[in-house]
């Protein structure tokens, strides 16, 4: 990753604008509540898992020891966000475990919402604005309850309450310093110019290999120099790799073929080591792993978190394949020259030579880490460009997270289609094709988008700093927009028909331009990567497009709509956006990419934000969500392990309590 993040954090449409009828969902259980809690702006659900009734015991046993390697990372990200935050959750831990206090008054109840945020967003910041929260309940009440449940802590209230500490988790204040505005752990006493010229200096942009510098350490200053501290064992975060590790080895035991036992040989290895060369080992030997049915992800990935994007947050992924409805994304891997020959993007930036595409459909069975408990709806990985140049990469979307989106929204009395689409002819294109082109548009975004593309030689990867989460994630987006509307998508049988691209470009546009914009505070800028990156699509087809009124601003009954007028243009718009993007990450153009990003994606008009959210409120939802898991019990026999079960809890914070006492490695 730039290693560029290439994980798809966004919703899918049904979860952004209601429900909306899945053709090839097999529905929802009737018998099966999917949201289980809502409290601030947050709601909480559950999935099922489709075919773990048809795994062998062995695969079961495979997936059992993954998920818990998973589950042992948990610390490590908490950590990562901010050094308070264990600290933080630890005291919160000790008041929702005393007895004797009260909970039945509306402060302990302002408390508890606290205390749920925290969990959800594995820290004190905003698990997607990367904005502080407080308490709502008045500091002498918290005071008294640390008091309550034994725990003396002088500095833990000022902390807590005070909203000019660590404010924001990555900054996205550009006139400053942004290593040492941001709260996150992954720096300390070091200013960005120090950090950038430190890697400036080790850094060879000629290599043809690049290692992903920085990837799995932490920098500091120490008499007066600048140094990596590594994430290892015997170095940073080595209780919790060690109990990683044991549980790899216990999966590496029992896996379905000698790839999977070499990777996970090889992740064993590098957690031992640090060693990022063996970190790219074992990322050419996970991606060869395509005959598997139960995949994973466990490791230091995605760079979101970093303000400078070189630090990788730690998550962990399990899953198993979903055959059927991986027949889709398996007939654009076996096309993937001709999307890429026939993208609308300079010669001099496509690939000669597309390697090693592996796309599947896959079925969730751990979220952990920086995937828990909100997660992705695609991944693709790995991110080192030349990995995926030389030796190819795995795209997944992930279906039984999507659908349960949907299933959650049918649950629901309102919707924000209704309320946010022009008229009926919009609403039932949707119903009839949105939650289809969407899942089409993520295939097309992680299986293919991502993995478009290259770097002119001496490119580095990092070129585009701050600004390359949210360029790439455009990128993929426009890959997937242009593509959802070929005839090609036709003829290869995926799309069922020639207008169902309409609904993802219709919703696509209502949701960059408006709706997505529920999810910030009124007054604050746009600054998560993905919603900047759909508003710098969105924002910039408007504008370019306004002389012909291809997306047209209309007014009715004092409401805000934007409506596409012509669906054949904005498709060639999303061409020439998509060209100009790849250009700027093929040449490194940093000054472009900021300009973009500036100029299209992050200021928020205040009297439509302010209506947006006023409409919003009315309707009562929840603008995030987020899941629990499963939990994969092992069935004992005569003293033997005969069966592995998942139990469907419906009890969030019981979860998270129950994930703090056994997952704890970190004080």
């Amino acid at each position: 990753m730039k290693h560029f993040g290439l994980m798809t954090i966004a919703l899918s449409a049904a979860a952004l604008l209601g429900s909306c009828e899945s053709p090839e969902a097999l529905g929802p259980d009737k018998d099966f509540k999917y949201t289980i809690d809502s409290f601030a702006d947050l709601k909480v659900m559950r999935y099922r898992i489709p075919g773990w009734e048809n795994l062998s015991l062995q695969q079961k046993e495979y997936a059992y020891h993954l998920a818990e390697a998973a589950k042992y990372g948990r610390d490590i990200l908490w950590d990562q966000n901010c050094k308070e935050n264990l600290r933080i959750r630890h005291a919160v831990e000790a008041i929702l475990g005393a007895d004797g206090i009260s909970t039945d008054t509306p402060e302990y109840q302002d408390f508890l919402v606290y205390a749920k945020r925290l969990f959800f967003s594995n820290g004190m910041h905003h698990h997607y604005a990367e904005d502080k929260f407080v308490p709502a309940c008045p500091r002498e009440y918290f005071a008294s309850l640390l008091a309550a449940a034994g725990v003396q802590d002088e500095d833990l209230l000022e902390i807590i309450y005070n909203p000019d500490i660590y404010p924001q988790r990555r900054s996205t204040n550009t006139s400053g310093d942004i290593v040492k505005q941001s709260a996150v752990n992954f720096y300390d006493g070091v200013t960005r110019d120090e950090v950038e010229k430190y890697y400036a200096g080790i850094v060879n942009p000629s290599d043809p290999e690049p290692i992903s510098y920085g990837l799995n350490t932490k920098v500091v200053k120490k008499d007066g120099k600048i140094q990596e501290l590594p994430w290892k064992i015997g170095g940073i975060y080595s209780p919790a790799l060690e109990k990683i590790c044991e549980e790899l080895s216990l999966a590496q035991a029992v896996a379905e073929n000698d790839i999977q036992k070499r990777a996970i040989g090889l992740l064993i290895d590098y957690y031992r080591t640090g060693d990022l060369r063996t970190w790219d080992a074992f990322n050419i030997e996970w991606v060869k792993d395509t005959l598997g049915t139960v995949d994973f992800i466990n490791g230091f990935i995605e760079d979101y978190n970093d303000p400078l994007g070189r630090k990788a947050s730690w998550e962990g992924y399990v899953n198993i394949k979903d055959f059927e409805a991986s027949k889709r994304t398996e007939i654009l891997s076996a096309n993937a020259q001709w999307f890429e020959d026939n993208s609308p993007v300079d010669p001099r930036f496509k690939k000669a030579t597309v390697k090693g595409i592996s796309a599947k459909v896959i079925n969730a069975v751990c979220l952990a880490g920086d995937s828990y408990p909100s997660t992705p709806i695609g991944i693709n990985l790995p991110n080192a460009d030349w990995i995926r140049k030389e030796h190819g990469s795995k795209s997944v979307t992930i279906a039984n997270i999507t659908h349960t989106y949907d299933y959650s929204a049918q649950e629901m009395p309102t919707s924000t289609l209704a309320e946010f689409a022009y008229d009926q002819k919009e609403i039932d294109l949707a119903k009839k094709w949105g939650t289809l082109a969407d899942e089409i548009h993520t295939d097309l975004h992680e299986c293919l988008g991502h993995g478009s593309g290259q770097l002119l030689p001496g490119v580095s990867t990092t070129a585009m700093g701050e600004y390359a989460s949210a360029l790439e994630e455009a990128r993929a987006d426009l890959f997937g927009l242009y593509y959802t509307a070929d005839p090609k998508m036709v003829e290869l049988g995926i799309m069922p028909d020639k207008e169902a691209y309409k609904a993802e470009y219709a919703n696509y546009i209502r949701n960059g331009l408006m709706v997505q914009f529920t999810r910030v505070e009124l007054g604050r800028p746009n600054t998560e990567a993905h919603m900047q990156n759909r508003k710098l699509i969105a924002e910039w087809c408007f504008e370019k497009g306004a002389a012909d009124k291809v997306i047209e601003k209309k007014v009715r009954d004092g409401k805000t709509y934007f409506v596409v007028n012509d669906y054949v243009k904005l498709r060639a718009l999303f061409a020439e956006l998509l060209a100009e993007v790849q250009r700027i990450k093929s040449e490194g153009d940093y000054e472009a990419g900021k300009n973009l990003i500036e100029t299209y994606a992050v200021h928020i008009d205040p009297d439509l934000h302010r209506e947006v959210l006023d409409r919003y409120k009315s309707l009562n939802l929840k603008p995030y969500g987020g899941f629990i898991n499963p939990d994969i019990v092992p069935v004992v026999k005569d003293g033997k392990v005969v069966d592995y079960e998942p139990v469907y809890t419906d009890d969030y914070l019981a979860q998270m309590l129950h994930y703090g006492k056994k997952y704890k490695t970190l004080d």
